[in-house]
C-alpha cells in the first residue's frame, strides 16, 4: 500500500493514478488526514476485501469496470460511475468478478 499522498495542485487522470497487478489488489493514497483519508485500489479479477467493518462510513465510488459490495449481507452489484455508503459498524466485504477500480473516502469526524 502507498501511503504517500499524490501532489497537490497537479492534474491527475483518475485512471491513469493506479494500474492493474495480476493477482493483485493495490491502494494509493490521495489524501491523508487525521480527519479522513481518500484511496484509489485496483482489484484483479477474483480479488477483493474479506468481511470487515469500520467505526466510521465509508463512501465507494466504482471508476472502472464492476464488482459486488455486501453489506449486512445485502449484495449490491455496482459498476463505473455509482457509488455507495456504508455506513459506520456495518459488516461489509467486496468481491470482484473482473478487474475494478475504486475510490474510496473515509470521513473520521461525527462519531466522538
Amino acid at each position: 500500500m502507498n501511503h504517500q499522498e499524490l501532489d497537490k495542485s497537479k492534474v491527475y487522470h483518475i485512471h491513469q493514478i493506479i494500474e492493474y497487478i495480476t493477482n493483485s489488489v493495490i491502494s494509493r493514497t490521495i489524501l491523508e488526514k487525521p480527519t479522513g483519508n481518500i484511496s484509489v485500489l485496483s482489484f484483479d479479477e477474483k480479488e477483493g476485501l474479506s468481511k470487515k467493518t469500520s467505526p466510521f462510513d465509508i463512501l465507494v465510488q466504482i471508476i472502472d469496470g464492476k464488482t459486488e459490495i455486501i453489506i449486512d449481507g445485502d449484495s449490491y452489484f455496482m459498476e463505473e460511475g455509482e457509488f455507495i455508503i456504508i455506513p459506520a459498524h456495518k459488516s461489509h466485504s467486496i468481491k470482484g468478478n473482473k478487474r475494478f477500480k475504486m475510490i474510496i473516502t473515509i470521513i473520521k469526524s461525527g462519531y466522538e
